[in-house]
Parts: structure tokens; C-alpha cells; sequence
């Protein structure tokens, strides 16, 4: 089992770059960094992040192909890769309609334009010239990078439908899947070994990454308090079948979702209930975190990504994963 960690870059890169290192001597095994218009630039903040450590593996968690074209993706991950001595890793998905709604841009056909530009930027970063076929979702002439990666970069898909996630297994190095608890996981490892299957691959072809909302800490209370603002997002935003799933109410799910959108967060925060942190979250002491995650590397998880908020107190938390949770796997 590999441990990841998420940062977002809405604080100053100098604090990102902070964790960084901090993550970096812990022995975390990727850094994943969020890459949305409103936050620092990703791969400005991957760049310096790049500079300041030494081992750990770095790349947008996750990037898109709608606001970025891949052209300027492979350009910039191969760059990463280059700053980074060999070390960057590009994670890439369909992004949020709400972001893209917000910058004018229409979700249009996500399976074919995430996988259309993936198939280019690995052609990029081959050092082919590339034309597009007829009928591409980008349109590209001649298109062609004056530098090439030494390495292959690995290519992880953030995905949670059924086709995104059988699209990513027949194609991706990785998945990147935004859940926490087993049952979500047991579906979704479904839909994997469905992909693997038709493109001729196995399970232990890909790695598999839970890409949770995470707080450890040890105290029990400061822990699940930490974790309410991200898990009230995520239930504002989850698809009806997942909260069927987990039998939530869809009209409580409303509640949370109507008093965000009126910045109303006391009432959003407060109506985020018990059930909810236990699907939406993995968090806890390091005893209660541990029991979690044996249960989703029985599924078949082999990367754990510990996103927002890692605990109360970020390189704190990091310390107790590295110290009391990542050696029992």
C-alpha cells in the first residue's frame, strides 16, 4: 500500500511548499496538488514544490483537458518532470461542471475528451508530431514539443462513473477514485476489473488510489470535527445514486447543499450528521483510520491519498500517518 497526500493551493505556495517537505521527509509516496482557477497555479506551485524534495512523486490532482489544453498539459508535466529529476505524475479527469459553468465552458462528452487527450499527451511526450484524426475533440496540426521526458510519465484518470472508471482501468496507469468507504469501493473495483478485462490487463496493472477526505488525529473529537467543511461539499455534490447507496437522505443532501450556495455555513456544517462523516471520510484516531483502510487494500486499494484536511493540525497528522498508521502496511 502506497500513501499519497493532497494539498490545495488556496494557501500561499511558501505554506504548500511547507507541507511539501514535510511530506517528503515522512516518506509519503505521492503528493497530489489541486489544480482549480481560483487556487495559486498548480504547476507553478509543483515547480517549487519540485525544488525543495527529493523523493516523493508530484503531479496535479487533477487536472482537465476542457480549461487546459493537452498540449500545455504535456509541455507542463514534462517540465515538472524535468525540475522534479524524473519524479512527476499527471493526474488528469473531467473536472466539475460547476467550475466549468462558472468560466462559461459547457461539460460536453467527458469519456471522449478525457480519453481523446490522453491518447495526445502521451503522443507529446513520445516526441511525436501530432495531427488529429477527423471528428477529434482537438483539433491539432502538426502539433509537436521541442523536448521530450526522459522517462514515461504515468498517467492517473480521476474517475467515479462506470464508464469513466472502466474507460481508466483499459487505459490508465492509475485511478484516481474520490471515496472513502468500502462500499463505494466495492463498486467501483467492479467496474475496474471490467476495463482491465476488455483491454487485456490485470488489477495489479493499475494502481488503484482511494483519494480521500482524511483526518487523523488523537483525539477522537478534534479529528471529526476537523473533517465536517469537506464532507458537507461532498455530499452538496455526490450523485443520487451514491447517496442511495448509503441510504442518505437526498432532501437532507439539499439542505446542506442550498445553505452553501447562500454561504450559509454554520447551517450547512451543522447539518452534516454522523453517517455522513463515517461514508464521505475516513477519520478518527490512528486505530479507527488503520481498520478503514485494511478494509478498502481487501478490496483492492493499493494507493491511499490523504486529502483535505489530513487532521486538526496538517503536519501533525502527517507525523502520526507516517509513524503510527503507514507500518501496519
Amino acid at each position: 500500500m502506497d500513501f499519497g497526500v493532497e494539498f490545495v493551493p488556496k494557501d500561499p505556495v511558501r505554506t504548500i511548499v511547507g507541507y511539501a517537505k514535510t511530506a517528503d521527509k515522512l516518506g509519503f509516496d505521492f503528493m497530489w496538488i489541486t489544480d482549480h482557477y481560483n487556487n495559486r497555479n498548480v504547476y507553478a506551485t509543483l515547480a517549487s514544490i519540485a525544488r525543495e524534495t527529493r523523493e516523493i512523486r508530484l503531479g496535479p490532482g487533477v487536472t482537465n483537458p476542457y480549461t487546459i489544453h493537452p498540449a500545455e498539459t504535456a509541455s507542463s508535466i514534462a517540465t515538472i518532470d524535468e525540475l522534479s529529476g524524473g519524479r512527476a505524475v499527471l493526474g488528469i479527469g473531467p473536472g466539475d461542471r460547476t467550475t466549468l459553468n462558472a468560466l462559461g465552458m459547457k461539460w460536453e462528452k467527458p469519456l471522449t475528451r478525457v480519453k481523446e487527450s490522453i491518447k495526445r499527451i502521451r503522443d507529446l511526450l513520445e516526441g511525436e508530431s501530432v495531427t488529429s484524426e477527423e471528428g477529434e475533440e482537438f483539433n491539432l496540426r502538426g502539433c509537436r514539443l521541442n523536448f521530450s521526458p526522459e522517462r514515461k510519465i504515468p498517467i492517473y484518470i480521476g474517475a467515479q462513473g462506470p464508464n469513466m472508471l472502466k474507460m481508466a482501468a483499459s487505459c490508465g496507469d492509475g485511478i484516481l477514485i474520490n471515496a472513502s468507504h468500502p462500499r463505494d469501493f466495492e463498486y467501483a473495483i467492479e467496474r475496474v476489473k471490467e476495463g482491465t478485462k476488455e483491454a487485456g490487463r490485470n488489477l495489479s496493472d493499475v494502481d488503484v488510489a482511494a483519494y480521500t477526505s482524511f483526518s487523523v488525529g488523537e483525539d477522537k473529537t478534534s479529528a471529526k470535527e476537523s473533517v465536517i467543511p469537506p464532507v458537507a461539499f461532498i455530499v452538496a455534490g455526490v450523485p443520487e445514486k451514491v447517496l442511495e447507496r448509503h441510504e442518505i437522505s437526498s432532501d437532507n443532501a439539499s439542505e446542506i447543499k442550498e445553505a452553501l450556495s447562500k454561504g450559509d455555513f454554520g447551517a450547512a456544517f451543522g447539518a452534516v450528521t454522523s453517517k455522513m462523516i463515517n461514508v464521505f471520510s475516513i477519520c478518527g484516531t490512528p486505530n479507527e483510520c488503520i481498520e478503514r483502510i485494511r478494509e478498502l487494500k481487501k478490496i483492492g486499494v493499493s494507493q491511499l491519498v490523504v486529502g483535505s484536511p489530513i487532521g486538526p493540525d496538517k503536519k501533525n497528522s502527517m507525523k502520526i500517518i507516517s509513524e503510527d498508521i503507514k507500518p501496519a502496511f
